[in-house]
């Protein structure tokens, strides 16, 4: 017999970590070859993870809500062979890039050997709070007899302020050294008085403590979903890293508008598919990135990244609000009729949460249409690791001038606004604006009579 470390796989750009949903099988159970074992989430997609082997499972190395990196190590499979003479040593349950002290681990190695034996027997309950403790830290807590508020005292190192392995055990080494133990965290009373200042103010150092919004009578307090989590995380690092610009162009695409009207009861028919506007417009950005593929670029550090793939983003809503983006793979290769089929494919996939890993990897350049809300135009947050986003407006129809050879006159015309965000450590304004300004040129001059 020998052993297979079921690792977690990548899942696309920008993706360092996800979430252990749950399991799908239990230790002893035989798995088939790309039969899925476990769960996990991402900010992108929910997915199951397939076994690369036949085998019985043999360990599990996580619990339901840990957070595990790419790469690491989720499960072990016993499969049928010749073990070898040096097989890989199983990884701890919990990894990490912490420096353990060695006095706590001299004096907490046995009570952690048999946290880890009972890691998925059931703890003790800590009340209901907010932070998450994994089954580790709390069984390492219920051995110490460690109170619920001693518990919400200790600083936590690890994502969103969890409490890690390292965290406790550095905790209670300090307690035993005769160190200040922390107070049980009460909730301040604040008075308001008149104090003269001290010329020479003593100041004392104390640890940084995160306020939280208290609710007032009334009021109706909703915690984040993991997904909206993750979301806002990834939007918020985006900004960080990306110099962001927005130019802003209005299309006449009276003449697109016309001729989906035309086609789309016939294309329907032949097709079995409905022909929306949203295929045309990422059929005018593929073309567009062709012509200028310096946007269709990415950064890595000070070199930049060009793409020789065009994969386009479809930013699609979900029924609780969260959008994910599926990417359309090459999509200048695709005629007219191929992208509808993808692009209504992706879509009613996303909604229903049945999009594989790999449909949302790789994304060169990523196009969201606001208009679907009804907005006019909007300012779209980049895609890391991309460096550029294209907002679809809403198509009204407005008054305007349409010049011709016999004068200019007034007419209602289907119209709408590009909003195209970029990056502008790499992309100056004119590429942007270039750019923006192809996509505006190719569906003016749209093709009343073609054929599909």
């Amino acid at each position: 017999m020998s052993k297979f470390e079921l690792k977690l796989p990548q899942m696309g750009e920008s993706v360092a970590e996800a979430t252990l949903t749950s399991w799908l099988k239990e230790v002893g159970d035989t798995i088939e070859l790309d039969e899925a074992v476990f769960e996990i989430a991402t900010d992108k997609v929910d997915s199951e993870v397939p076994s690369e082997v036949e085998g019985v499972l043999l360990e599990r190395l996580f619990e339901v809500d840990d957070v595990i990196k790419v790469g690491q190590t989720v499960a072990v499979i016993e499969v049928e062979g010749t073990e070898s003479s040096s097989p890989e040593p199983v990884v701890e349950v919990k990894q990490t890039d912490e420096v353990v002290p060695e006095a706590a681990l001299s004096t907490i190695e046995k009570q952690m050997v048999s946290a880890k034996e009972t890691v998925a027997a059931p703890v003790a309950d800590y009340g209901a709070s907010e932070r998450f403790y994994s089954p580790l830290v709390k069984n390492i807590a219920k051995q110490e007899q460690i109170p619920f508020e001693e518990l919400e005292s200790i600083a936590g190192s690890g994502l969103e302020g969890r409490v890690t392995k390292n965290d406790i055990l550095a905790y209670l080494e300090n307690r035993r050294n005769g160190g200040a133990v922390k107070q049980p965290i009460t909730t301040p009373v604040i008075e308001e008085k008149e104090t003269a200042i001290p010329s020479a103010p003593q100041l004392t150092e104390t640890p940084h403590k995160v306020t939280t919004a208290q609710s007032v009578t009334g009021d109706e307090v909703i915690p984040m979903t993991r997904m909206g989590k993750l979301v806002a995380q990834h939007m918020t690092n985006s900004i960080a890293t990306s110099a962001h610009v927005q130019s802003f162009i209005e299309v006449d695409v009276t003449k697109v508008v016309s001729w989906r009207n035309k086609i789309k009861d016939v294309f329907e028919k032949r097709e079995g598919e409905k022909l929306t506007f949203t295929p045309i417009f990422i059929e005018a950005v593929a073309k567009a990135l062709k012509k200028f593929p310096m946007v269709n670029i990415s950064v890595e550090g000070d070199t930049v990244i060009k793409k020789k793939n065009i994969n386009i983003g479809m930013a699609a809503a979900l029924p609780d609000g969260n959008l994910i983006v599926p990417v359309i793979k090459n999509a200048d290769q695709l005629n007219l009729v191929g992208m509808a089929k993808v692009v209504n494919d992706l879509a009613n996939r996303s909604r229903n949460n049945a999009l594989k890993p790999d449909e949302i990897k790789e994304g060169t350049y990523t196009v969201t249409n606001v208009g679907t809300f009804g907005s006019v135009f909007g300012t779209p947050i980049i895609n890391q690791p991309q460096v550029a986003i294209l907002a679809l407006g809403a198509i009204r129809k407005v008054p305007a001038v349409i010049e011709t050879a016999e004068g200019d006159f007034i007419g209602i015309r289907s119209k709408m606004f590009l909003s195209h965000s970029y990056d502008h450590r790499v992309v100056n304004g004119a590429l942007g604006g270039m750019f923006v300004k192809a996509v505006a040129d190719y569906l003016e001059n749209w093709d009343i009579n073609r054929d599909i």
